[in-house]
Formats: C-alpha cells, sequence, structure tokens
C-alpha cells in the first residue's frame, strides 16, 4: 500500500471519527439531526454553506473545464457571487419564516406557504430527482480521486462504495452536526491545497500565471474566450441567471439555512462568501496548466486534469493530501445531500401518507431511508457517464424550476395559487426532462431563431414555460379559490 493511499484513508477515518463524535451530548430528534436544533453561528453556517463552493464539481469539474472548454469555465464564479447578493435578502425571510412555522425542510416551507401538503410532496420528489444527479457527481469525483491518487491500487467502484458507506454512517447517527464539524476541516484543508496550487503550477511550468496564458492563447488562439455560437455569450449570461436562481433552491442548501441561530448570519455571510468565492481562480489555473503539460484527455476525461497534472508534479505523499482534501470536498456536500433526501421522503411524503406516523416514526423513517437513497445514488454513478459539470447543470434545471413559485410566496400578497405553483413547477420539470432525455438543445427545437436565442441554456426555455403556466393557471383559479375561502368563512 503506497503513501498516497494510507494518507487517504487517514482523512477518511477522521471524517467518520469527526462524524461520529458530533453527535455527543445531544439528544438527536428530527430537528436536532436536521437542522442543528437551528444553533448554528455564524461560522458553522458559512462552512456549511461554503461547503456548497468546494465540492468535488469545483475541485476536478472547474479545474476540467477550464482544461476542456475554456472561456465558458468562468460561468461558474459569476454565479456564485450572484447568488450570494440574492441570499442578502432572501434567507434571512426564509430563515425567520421556517422559525415562526417550526420547519424542517424545504417542502415544509412550500407546504405552509400555499396551504397544500400535497404540493409538498411534488416539491420533494422534485427537490430528490434534482439531488441526485447532485450526490452523483460527488461519489463519481471520489471515485476518480481516490482511484487515481492511489495510483489504480483501488478501483472507482470500489471507492465510491467506501465513501457511500463512510458518509452514510455518520449521517445516520450524526445529521447535520457530522456535516459541519467534517466542512470545518474540508475548508482549511481545501484551501491550502487550491491555493498551492493554483500558484505553484503556473509558475513551476510557465514561470507565472500570465505566461501560462500567453502559451495556451499561442496554441490554440481563442480558447480563452467565449466561442461565437454554442457556449456563447447568450449561453453564458442564461447559465450564471439559471444557477444563480437555483443555487439555493437546492434542498440540502435551502434547509441549511434553517439551522442558523439568527436572521444576521446571511447578510454577514453575503458580504463575505464573494470574496471567498475568487478562490475558485486557483482551481481554473490548475485547469489551464494542465492543457500543455498533460495533454490528451477528452469526453469525461478531462475530469481527470487536476489529478493527472499533479502526479506528474509530486511525490505520492503529496498526492495523498490533494486525494484527501479531495475526498473531503465529496463527503460533505454528499452527506447534506443525504440528510436532506431522507428528511424530505420521511417528513414531507411518509408523514403525509401515513398521517398516524408519530414524530418518533418519521424520525426512524428518515434515518432508515439515508442507506436506501445511498444506494440508489452508487448504482446511477457506477452506471453513468456524463462529466461532473453536465451532471450538476442538468440538476441545477431541474431545482431551479421551485423558484418562481418560492419567489411568489414572498410577496405579502402572493396572487399565486397551489394549483399554479404545481401546474408551473410540473411544466418546468416535464420540459427540462424532455430536452434532457431527447438530448434537445433550443438550437434544435427551434432553428429558425437566431443564433443567440439558439445558444441559450434550456433550462431557462423550462423557466420560461414554468412561469407561464403559474401565472395563468393561478389567474384562472384564483376566484374560485376566493369564493371557496369565503364559503368556508361563512359556514364558520
Amino acid at each position: 500500500m503506497n503513501s498516497a493511499l494510507l494518507i487517504i484513508f487517514a482523512f477518511l477515518l477522521m471524517s467518520i471519527a469527526l462524524g461520529v463524535r458530533a453527535r455527543k451530548g445531544k439528544e438527536m430528534d428530527l430537528e436536532q439531526w436536521s437542522v442543528g436544533g437551528r444553533g448554528f453561528g455564524s461560522i458553522f453556517v458559512f462552512i456549511l454553506m461554503a461547503g456548497e463552493i468546494y465540492t468535488t464539481f469545483t475541485f476536478l469539474g472547474g479545474s476540467g473545464w477550464a482544461y476542456g472548454k475554456g472561456g465558458p469555465t468562468y460561468y461558474i464564479i459569476s454565479y456564485s457571487a450572484v447568488a450570494y447578493i440574492m441570499s442578502y435578502f432572501l434567507l434571512p425571510k426564509v430563515w425567520k419564516y421556517a422559525k415562526q412555522h417550526h420547519l424542517l425542510s424545504q417542502s415544509d416551507f412550500f407546504v405552509s406557504k400555499y396551504n397544500s401538503p400535497y404540493l409538498g410532496i411534488f416539491v420533494s420528489l422534485v427537490g430528490v430527482l434534482g439531488m441526485i444527479p447532485y450526490f452523483i457527481t460527488q461519489l463519481k469525483g471520489l471515485g476518480l480521486i481516490v482511484s487515481q491518487a492511489s495510483y489504480g491500487s483501488i478501483s472507482p467502484n470500489a471507492a465510491i462504495w467506501i465513501g457511500a458507506i463512510a458518509v452514510t454512517i455518520y449521517v445516520m447517527i450524526s445529521g447535520i452536526h457530522g456535516s459541519a464539524w467534517t466542512a470545518v476541516v474540508k475548508d482549511f484543508l481545501i484551501l491550502a491545497v487550491v491555493l498551492f496550487l493554483g500558484i505553484y503550477l503556473p509558475i513551476h511550468y510557465y514561470g507565472g500565471i500570465q505566461p501560462m496564458f500567453e502559451a495556451i492563447n499561442a496554441k490554440s488562439p481563442g480558447f480563452l474566450a467565449l466561442p461565437e455560437t454554442g457556449q456563447s455569450a447568450s449561453w453564458f449570461i442564461s447559465t450564471v441567471l439559471l444557477t444563480s436562481l437555483g443555487f439555493y433552491m437546492w434542498p440540502h442548501t435551502f434547509g441549511s439555512s434553517y439551522s442558523a441561530k439568527n436572521a444576521n448570519v446571511f447578510r454577514k455571510n453575503a458580504i463575505i462568501m464573494p470574496l471567498y468565492s475568487l478562490v475558485l481562480l486557483f482551481v481554473f489555473f490548475v485547469g489551464f496548466a494542465a492543457i500543455l503539460k498533460v495533454p490528451g484527455l477528452t469526453g469525461s476525461d478531462t475530469d481527470l486534469a487536476l489529478l493527472e497534472i499533479s502526479k506528474a508534479t509530486f511525490d505520492p505523499w503529496m498526492i495523498g493530501i490533494i486525494g484527501g482534501a479531495g475526498v473531503l470536498t465529496a463527503l460533505v456536500p454528499g452527506s447534506l445531500i443525504l440528510m436532506s433526501s431522507a428528511t424530505l421522503l420521511s417528513k414531507n411524503i411518509f408523514k403525509v401518507v401515513n398521517k398516524k406516523a408519530s414524530d418518533r416514526q418519521v424520525e426512524a423513517a428518515a434515518k432508515i431511508l439515508v442507506p436506501v437513497v445511498a444506494l440508489i445514488t452508487v448504482y446511477f454513478t457506477i452506471n453513468g457517464g456524463d462529466t461532473i459539470v453536465a451532471l450538476l447543470l442538468m440538476g441545477y434545471s431541474l431545482v431551479t424550476q421551485l423558484f418562481p413559485a418560492f419567489v411568489f410566496s414572498l410577496l405579502k400578497h402572493n396572487f399565486v395559487t397551489k394549483y399554479g405553483a404545481f401546474a408551473g413547477i410540473a411544466t418546468g420539470v416535464f420540459t427540462v426532462a424532455y430536452v434532457t432525455l431527447s438530448n434537445h438543445t433550443v438550437g434544435t427545437l427551434v432553428p429558425f431563431l437566431p443564433q443567440p436565442v439558439q445558444d441559450l441554456n434550456v433550462g431557462i426555455i423550462a423557466m420560461i414555460v414554468n412561469l407561464f403556466f403559474l401565472v395563468t393557471v393561478s389567474l384562472v383559479t384564483r376566484p374560485f379559490m376566493a369564493a371557496r375561502e369565503a364559503g368556508m368563512e361563512l359556514d364558520s
């Protein structure tokens, strides 16, 4: 067994130990398990939210896109900054409402706002359906990291199983507390690794960052800019819009906002987080540095750019540290996704279907569902083949369909009805599913439109369809619901 593999397993065992120890001294009911008893301060909430920046998506996918796509990669750093600005205004309102109504999941929010447990079931299904591709990206990345960093000693599939078992153990035992404590170690480690690689590799191979870009541009003119068609400026803008709107629509991110002590936590984080996300530039620098030094990576193999150039540069012990950091980038968001999926399925589906279920039974169901969700995700991870970024964009397109109904619900006088919310989400999700499964783009659907329109992210088209049905159905059903409410008041 090489030194790299020993170091990787040390980090893995440490994450399990931290996750299990986080339970100490806590009565782990569903509220404590899923939202930490709403007692997390600024630092823990910051770390949990930051966990959404530094996942395997950015560690491998970001560097992989820099290697394979060039200029379009910068959408990754753009959408997070827009999302953080939005969070300054949105998340305090979400937190206050959640605390007032004792909400535990994202679906609880929709159930309460629209007075419809069945809408909650549908939102739960959409959320879980969107999170599965996200969890797949984490396990897929973990498999690549461990396999490559161990120099082939462990296969990607074996690494996926090991990671899934580890995260399942500490999620079942400690819930969000385990995720938070593991995230503390992960954030410090990943920052150190990313900053080191992003500065050292361009200097080592090119003499600096500017000479690196000059060498790439000389070899492939225009690669560092947005192309005129395909991932063009209109694709860039629409993708940034889509992903920024969907950033806090992930059920695990939305739910983690419930864990804060007070609303000011989010305002403080919104100021700091855009600066923190600038560190993503150093992830891109690693991918750019690999273009001329480890050429020939194509398709999904571009996700290996960071690991391949690291293996060509450093000794095994350093690869072990890089691999250990990568493993933690998969485990932290993976644990939040597992916990949120299980909470949605138990509280917003099992509880609604089985109305007599006690709180203890709902809590037990949530923990039982953790390994079930993990097994389903492992199956699709092993049998899937898309690149990490492509998988995540598909998940974003799905969860972003929740945004219109969500943002209208924050209005003092919300005209959207539960039927309108359902119709909008359903048609948006159907549009995403149809286009994704049929491999269509906006260009193939409407080839007669101007090129900038053809290049739009298909999730935006789904959003337009969503808004049309949300508004239309709400306007049609609003009088009916108003008359029904008036009749109920007369009867009472």
